[in-house]
C-alpha cells in the first residue's frame, strides 16, 4: 500500500491521541499512513477534493459534500459497526403529546446548524410527517461546535437540557446519546418519552479521493479490519473511537442526509459559501 494521508477533524483532544495509535497500528501491520488534522469538515473536504489528502474520516454531511463536489466519483472505505443503522429520537415530556403532528405550532430543539443527526435529518423527518420547516413549528437551535457536523454533542445536550427545563416542547438526539444520557442519569426515563424515530441512517465513513487506487483502499480497509476487540491494545483504540468492529462502508445509509440536503435547498452548498 502506498503511504496515505488521512484527514481527521479535531472535535475533541483525544482525536490526536487516537490517530497516533492508529498510525502505530498500521506500521505494525506493514503499511504507513500519516494523519493530517483539520479544525472543521469543510477544510477537510477541501483538502480531500484538492488532493492534499488521500482519505478523510468523514461525517455523513462531509461524505455527501465530497460526493457532490466530485460528481459522485469519490470512493468509500470502511466504517465502524456503531456507524450503521443509527436513528435520531424525537423526545418529549411524558403524557404531553400523542403523535408528531401534535407539535404543530410548538418549539422544537435541535443541535448545531450543521448536525446531520440533531438537525438536518430531523428536519427532513418532520417534513415526512407533515410538519414543514420555517412554517409549522419554531426552531430552537443550539449552535455549539459549528463546523464539526454534530461530532461535538454540546448543542444536542443543551437542547435536551432545555426540554427537561420546559424551555422547549421537544428535542432531537441520536439514539446512542439518548441511551448514554439515560445510563448516566442526565435523562430520567420516568420524565420523558420517545415520540418518534427517524428512519435508519449511517454515520461516519472513510471517503477517498477518486484518484486513490482501489488496491490501496482495499489494503487500507483490510488492515483496519485486523483490529481485534479481544486484543488489549486494539481495544484501547476501539474504545476511544467508539466501536467494537470495523465493517464495510456502504452508500445506502446516506439516503436520509441526501434527502435532507435536497429538502433544504442544497443546504451544504449554501453552508459552505457562508463559512
Amino acid at each position: 500500500m502506498n503511504k496515505l494521508k488521512v484527514g481527521a477533524v479535531i472535535y475533541a483532544p483525544r482525536v490526536t491521541v487516537i490517530w497516533e495509535m492508529i498510525e502505530k497500528f498500521y506500521k505494525e501491520n506493514g503499511a504507513e499512513i500519516e494523519a493530517v488534522f483539520f479544525k472543521d469538515y469543510k477544510l477537510q473536504v477541501d483538502a480531500l477534493v484538492n488532493g492534499d489528502i488521500d482519505v478523510a474520516w468523514n461525517s455523513p454531511l462531509a461524505q455527501l459534500d465530497a460526493r457532490l463536489r466530485t460528481d459522485g466519483k469519490e470512493k468509500i472505505g470502511c466504517m465502524r459497526d456503531t456507524d450503521r443503522d443509527r436513528q435520531t429520537y424525537l423526545v418529549v415530556k411524558k403524557d404531553r403529546f400523542n403523535e408528531i403532528t401534535d407539535l404543530k405550532g410548538k418549539t422544537i430543539g435541535f443541535g448545531a446548524i450543521d448536525s446531520p443527526q440533531a438537525r438536518l435529518i430531523p428536519i427532513y423527518h418532520l417534513h415526512k410527517n407533515g410538519l414543514e420547516f420555517e412554517k409549522d413549528y419554531e426552531e430552537k437551535r443550539f449552535d455549539i461546535g459549528v463546523g464539526l457536523h454534530g461530532d461535538h454533542v454540546g448543542g444536542e445536550l443543551d437542547s435536551m437540557k432545555a426540554l427537561l427545563n420546559d424551555e422547549i416542547d421537544a428535542s432531537f438526539c441520536l439514539d446512542l446519546n439518548y441511551d448514554a444520557w439515560v445510563a448516566d442519569g442526565t435523562i430520567d426515563k420516568n420524565e420523558v418519552e420517545v415520540l418518534s424515530r427517524t428512519d435508519y441512517f449511517d454515520h461516519c465513513v472513510f471517503t477517498f479521493n477518486p484518484q486513490v487506487a482501489d488496491e490501496d483502499i482495499k489494503e487500507f480497509d483490510e488492515i483496519m479490519f485486523k483490529m481485534d476487540y479481544n486484543n488489549k491494545e486494539d481495544k484501547e483504540i476501539m474504545d476511544l473511537e467508539g466501536l467494537t468492529e470495523w465493517v464495510e462502508g456502504r452508500r445506502d445509509g446516506f439516503e436520509q442526509i441526501t434527502n435532507a440536503n435536497e429538502y433544504l435547498g442544497n443546504f451544504i452548498e449554501g453552508y459552505n459559501s457562508e463559512n
